[in-house]
C-alpha cells in the first residue's frame, strides 16, 4: 500500500511537471510567433518565408517557374495573415518597420552589387559596332516604350495630378517587365519625395503585374513567330549556313614543305610575326622525326609542317612558307584533340587581352568560350582576361597543359573571396549613390541611391578593377549565392510590408486594373520592337527571343527560348543586352519617380 501511495504521488508530480513543461513550451512558441519585436521571431519569420518561397519558386507550371520571386508572394501572404489576424497593424507590422527597412535595403545592396560584378566585365563590350549595337538599339526601344505605354495608360485612366496612382503604376511597370532591382530603386526614390501613398505600397502593383508579365513575355515571342511567319527549321538552317559561310571561322588544314630560304632557322613565333597571319602548326616532320612543335621550335628548309589556319589565310600562308604536299598521312602521328576548361588564377595575365596572349599562334590552341560570373562570353581579341575566368580551350593535351601553366588553373587560390575588397566597393558605391545630381525641372536632386550607386561602382570595378590591382573576384557559385541571398531577403521584407495593404489593393482598389495594364505594358513594346528587329534588322528568331528575354531581365523567358533552340543563339542575345538593360532599368526607375512624382 505504501508503494502504491508513492507511485500515485510520483504520477501527480509528473503530471504537474508535464503541465508546467507544456506551459513553458506554449509560452515559448507564442513569443516566437507573435512577439514581433523578438529577434527569434524575426529570424523564424524570414527563414520560413524564404524557405517556402524558394521551394514554391522551383515548381514548374507548363514548364515555367517563377524562381526567387515567389518569396515576394509568400511574404505578402504572411504579412496579410498577421495583419488580418490582429497581430500586426499598419504601424506595427509582422516585424518592426525599421528592421524590415534595414533588411530590404541591405538585401538590395548585396543583390545589385553582385549583379554589377557579374555584368561589369562585358558591359562596355556590348556597345561595339555590328550586331551587338543593333541588339542594344532594340533593347533601348523596348525599355523606353515600356515607360511610354505606362504613361499613356496613366493619363488615359487616371487623374493627371494623382501622384499616388502614378507611383503605383511604376510598381506595375517593373512587375510587368519582371525587374526586381528596379522595384527596389523606385521604392528608395519614393522615400525622398513628398508623395502621400495613403497606406499603399508600390510592391502591391508589382505583385499584381508580375505573373502575367512572365507569361506575356513568352506569349509575345510566340505571337511574333506567327505574325512574321517564322519557321523554326528555317531559322536553325540560317544559323548553320552563316556559320559555314564565315571564312574566318572555318578552319583550313594543309601540309606544307618549307621552301622559303628566308625562314630557314627561324623560330615558329618569328615566322608568324613575319607573315602577319594567324596559323597553328600542330605537327612537324624534321630530319625524319615527328615533332610536336612549340613557338620556340626552329623551322628548317625541307621540313614538313601540318598547318591549320583560317580559310581566307591559306593562300597567304602557302605562298610564304612553301609548297603544299598532297595526301600526306599524319593520322598515326597526330595527338588527339581534346577540350578542357582552364581557370585563370595567375595575376600577371589579369587585364591582358586575348589578342595579347596569342593563344592560337603561340600555344596552338583555340579558346572557344569564356565563362565569367555565370555569363558566357565570346573570346574576342579585344576582350580582357580577368581572374576567375573559365576558358574552354581546344587543342592537344600537351598544348593545353602549357596554357594551363601560364593561366594558373589553381582552384585553391580562389577558394577564399576577397571580402575586404568587396565591401570596400560597396562602401564606395553607397557614398557615390548619396551624391546629389541636380537636373533642371526636378524639384528633388537625383541620387543613384542604395541601388544605383553600388551598381555603377560594381560595373566599373568589374570592367576596370584590374587597372587598380583590385581583386574583387568571387566564384560563380559565391556570386550566385550572395545574389540570391540578397534578393530573397529583399523580397521577403518587401512582401511583409506590402501584405498589410495588398488584399485591399486587389479587392477594393485598382488591383484588377493593374493586372491588365501590366499585361499591356509587357506585350505592346515587345511586339512593336520585335517586329522592327525582324523586318528591319533581319534578326534570327532564336537570337530575337534571347534579346527579348534579356531586355526584360527574365530568366524564365530565356529558359523557354533555350528549350526551342538547338544552338546558343538565345544566350548570345540575352547576354548582349542584359548588362545595359539592367543598368537602365534601375536608373530609369528612380528618374521616373523623381521627375514625375516628386
Amino acid at each position: 500500500m505504501q508503494t502504491d501511495a508513492v507511485s500515485a504521488q510520483f504520477i501527480v508530480n509528473l503530471r504537474g511537471d508535464s503541465n508546467q513543461y507544456q506551459y513553458i513550451i506554449m509560452e515559448f512558441l507564442q513569443k516566437l510567433l507573435l512577439d514581433t519585436a523578438s529577434v527569434g521571431h524575426i529570424v523564424v519569420l524570414f527563414a520560413f518565408i524564404i524557405a517556402l518561397g524558394m521551394w514554391l519558386g522551383k515548381q514548374k507550371i507548363a514548364g515555367i517557374s517563377l524562381g526567387a520571386t515567389f518569396v515576394l508572394f509568400v511574404g505578402i501572404l504572411v504579412g496579410h495573415i498577421y495583419f488580418s489576424g490582429g497581430w500586426a497593424n499598419e504601424e506595427n507590422l509582422a516585424a518592426p518597420s525599421q528592421v524590415l527597412t534595414f533588411m530590404q535595403d541591405f538585401g538590395l545592396i548585396l543583390f545589385v552589387y553582385c549583379i554589377g560584378l557579374q555584368v561589369g566585365p562585358g558591359f562596355f563590350n556590348t556597345f561595339k559596332k555590328g550586331g551587338g549595337l543593333q541588339m542594344n538599339y532594340i533593347a533601348l526601344g523596348i525599355i523606353f516604350l515600356d515607360v511610354a505605354v505606362m504613361l499613356a495608360l496613366f493619363y488615359l485612366c487616371f487623374d493627371a495630378s494623382d501622384k499616388k496612382s502614378l507611383s503605383m503604376l511604376v510598381g506595375v511597370l517593373y512587375g510587368a517587365v519582371t525587374n526586381t532591382p528596379g522595384l527596389g530603386a523606385a521604392q528608395e526614390a519614393l522615400k525622398s519625395t513628398s508623395v502621400d501613398m495613403g497606406g499603399l505600397n508600390i510592391a502591391s502593383g508589382y505583385a499584381c503585374a508580375y505573373p502575367l508579365g512572365v507569361l506575356g513575355i513568352i506569349g509575345s515571342t510566340i505571337a511574333l513567330r506567327f505574325i512574321c511567319g517564322i519557321s523554326l527549321k528555317d531559322e536553325e538552317e540560317d544559323i548553320r549556313r552563316k556559320q559555314e559561310e564565315n571564312p574566318k571561322a572555318k578552319p583550313y588544314r594543309m601540309t606544307l614543305k618549307v621552301t622559303n630560304h628566308s625562314i630557314d632557322g627561324k623560330r615558329l613565333s618569328q615566322v608568324r610575326e613575319f607573315l602577319g597571319r594567324t596559323f597553328v602548326c600542330t605537327r612537324m616532320l624534321k630530319d625524319g622525326e615527328f615533332v610536336s612543335p612549340t613557338h620556340e621550335t626552329l623551322v628548317g628548309y625541307g621540313d614538313l609542317l601540318s598547318i591549320t589556319c583560317a580559310e581566307t589565310d591559306n593562300e597567304a600562308v602557302t605562298a610564304f612558307i612553301g609548297e603544299p604536299i598532297e595526301e600526306f598521312d599524319w593520322k598515326e602521328e597526330q595527338a588527339p584533340v581534346v577540350s578542357r576548361r582552364i581557370l585563370v588564377t595567375q595575376e600577371k595575365v589579369n587585364g591582358k587581352t586575348f589578342g595579347e596572349m596569342h593563344f592560337n599562334s603561340v600555344y596552338g590552341v583555340n579558346v572557344t568560350r569564356i565563362t565569367r560570373q555565370g555569363m558566357e562570353l565570346f573570346a574576342d581579341r579585344a576582350l580582357r582576361i580577368q581572374i576567375g575566368d573559365r576558358l574552354l580551350i581546344v587543342g592537344t593535351a600537351a598544348a593545353i597543359d602549357r596554357v594551363a601553366n601560364v593561366l594558373g588553373n589553381s582552384v585553391k587560390r580562389l577558394d577564399h573571396p576577397n571580402l575586404g575588397a568587396i565591401f570596400f566597393g560597396i562602401l564606395v558605391g553607397i557614398i557615390f549613390g548619396c551624391l546629389p545630381i541636380q537636373f533642371p525641372g526636378m524639384s528633388v536632386p537625383l541620387k543613384l541611391g542604395l541601388a544605383g550607386g553600388p551598381l555603377v561602382v560594381a560595373i566599373l570595378i568589374g570592367a576596370y578593377g584590374y587597372k587598380l590591382h583590385l581583386n574583387t573576384y568571387m566564384t560563380s557559385g559565391a556570386n550566385l549565392f550572395i545574389r540570391e541571398l540578397g534578393l530573397s531577403i529583399f523580397l521577403a521584407a518587401v512582401g511583409l510590408k506590402a501584405g498589410a495593404t495588398f488584399w485591399n489593393t486587389v479587392t477594393q482598389g485598382d488591383g484588377i486594373t493593374y493586372v491588365w495594364m501590366g499585361f499591356l505594358i509587357t506585350t505592346i513594346p515587345i511586339l512593336i520592337m520585335g517586329f522592327i528587329a525582324r523586318k528591319v534588322y533581319k534578326f534570327n528568331y532564336f537570337t530575337l527571343m534571347g534579346l527579348i528575354a534579356g531586355s526584360n531581365t527574365d530568366p524564365p523567358a530565356l529558359g523557354y527560348a533555350n528549350t526551342l533552340a538547338n544552338n546558343d543563339a538565345p544566350s548570345v542575345g540575352y547576354s548582349t543586352v542584359y548588362p545595359l538593360t539592367m543598368f537602365l532599368r534601375i536608373l530609369l526607375a528612380q528618374a521616373v519617380i523623381l521627375f514625375l512624382c516628386a
